[in-house]
């Protein structure tokens, strides 16, 4: 057996869309179900019977009035309630025989507990129980016994119970809904943050190693082309130190492009990340482009290894320090790189005196600085840390950079 949800959300859909007809409808039943139910007599001889009594005029009246201010029951569910139960006191205490007004009550009832909160339905369907009941059994032509009398009582309190359990479902519902809705945009921006940081991470690599090689072959390739005819031999080693600056950058561009490998594409170089234990590798290119560069490193021998973050961050502050320094500096510039472990950090500071005369090109300022400040900033405030990069008193520039080690 196959059923047809479709069918079924279809009305759902239609009664949200048109509150007054669905509530038009409700009230068309509740009064073809009164009209039969007047007709039953529960007090027969071998038990209720149907057909056997006829409801009064002034009940039928009544039974209509009480169908048709149910039509408003959600657009006035407190004025809808009092109405109906003016219309079932007149019922319960002129009607004989007497007819089931009061269902046009439970019906209102039900409405407001489930619009309204728990205080409230408690209150009202209390006095509401209590009064139609009461009024029943004292001023009413039955004897106060009678079933009928505590049918009202059963049937009031069931339409408040069943408002307010549908009241309460409707709202953890909503609260369900509105937690997966949370849940949703939480993930969306963590997965947002998470994509932007490693764009960040990836484009600090890329540059770090683009500007140290590419600023290396350049001046490389300048030293060649101006000693080709005079000194082929300078030359030649010039362009040798070309060849291993252009297959360095190759490398370590594979290495940082490798980490955006899929699990099914081909493997990419194993090779560890560089960092301080190569520094003198990096310094020799330097040298060799004719930069003086002295070095001091005091991490202390019985401490703990620094962690891979901070070894490679401390790595490539001092890359991209020496490369500015390289393309910045005036001829005949001097550089000093320390990196020294205080307490629990690593203080990375490089120096330069600028050289005589100035260069051409501007140095880069601290505020606003290009991507190559920017990204030593970011190196060290994502672990924790700081850098500062300005002009020096007397002339040259400082790099400054305070790495948490832990």
């Amino acid at each position: 057996m196959t059923t047809n949800p479709g069918r079924f959300g279809s009305a759902r859909q239609w009664t949200r869309d048109h509150p007054l007809a669905s509530d038009a409808v409700l009230a068309l039943g509740a009064l073809v179900a009164m009209v039969v139910g007047s007709f039953a007599n529960p007090h027969g001889t071998h038990g209720p019977t149907f057909g056997t009594r006829t409801p009064g005029a002034f009940s039928l009246v009544l039974m209509v009035i009480g169908a048709a201010v149910l039509v408003l029951r959600r657009r006035r569910p407190r004025t809808v309630l009092a109405a109906t139960i003016g219309l079932s006191l007149l019922e319960l205490t002129t009607g004989e025989p007497r007819a089931p007004v009061a269902m046009c009550t439970v019906i209102a009832l039900y409405t407001l507990a489930s619009r309204s909160d728990r205080p409230t339905t408690w209150r009202i369907g209390l006095l509401t129980m209590a009064g139609l009941t009461g009024v029943a059994m004292l001023a009413g032509p039955l004897p106060w016994y009678a079933q009928e009398n505590i049918g009202i009582f059963a049937w009031t309190g069931m339409a408040a119970a069943a408002g307010d359990a549908v009241r309460s479902r409707r709202a953890f519902v909503d609260a369900i809904q509105e937690r997966a809705e949370r849940a949703e945009r939480t993930r969306e921006e963590e997965a947002r943050r998470r994509v932007a940081e490693e764009r960040l991470r990836i484009a600090r690599d890329l540059h770090d190693v683009v500007a140290h090689h590419i600023a290396l072959v350049n001046v490389q390739a300048g030293v060649a082309a101006h000693v080709m005819d005079k000194r082929p031999d300078q030359a030649k080693e010039a362009l040798a130190h070309v060849r291993d600056a252009s297959r360095s950058a190759l490398n370590e561009l594979r290495a940082t492009v490798g980490l955006l490998r899929q699990s099914g594409d081909p493997q990419a170089p194993t090779e560890p990340a560089p960092g301080l234990a190569v520094l003198d590798d990096l310094v020799d290119t330097f040298r060799h482009a004719g930069l003086p560069v002295k070095v001091i490193v005091q991490l202390g021998r019985d401490r703990d290894p620094l962690p891979a973050a901070v070894d490679l961050a401390a790595y490539r502050v001092i890359q991209e320090a020496l490369t500015n320094v390289r393309k910045h500096a005036g001829p005949g510039a001097d550089a000093e790189v320390s990196v020294v472990r205080v307490g629990g950090s690593v203080e990375v500071t490089v120096l330069d005196d600028g050289g005589t005369p100035p260069g051409p090109e501007p140095r880069p300022v601290d505020e606003g600085g290009g991507h190559g400040l920017l990204g030593m900033r970011e190196r060290a405030v994502a672990l924790g840390g700081s850098c500062f990069a300005g002009p020096r008193f007397g002339g040259g520039y400082r790099v400054h950079a305070i790495i948490p080690a832990g």
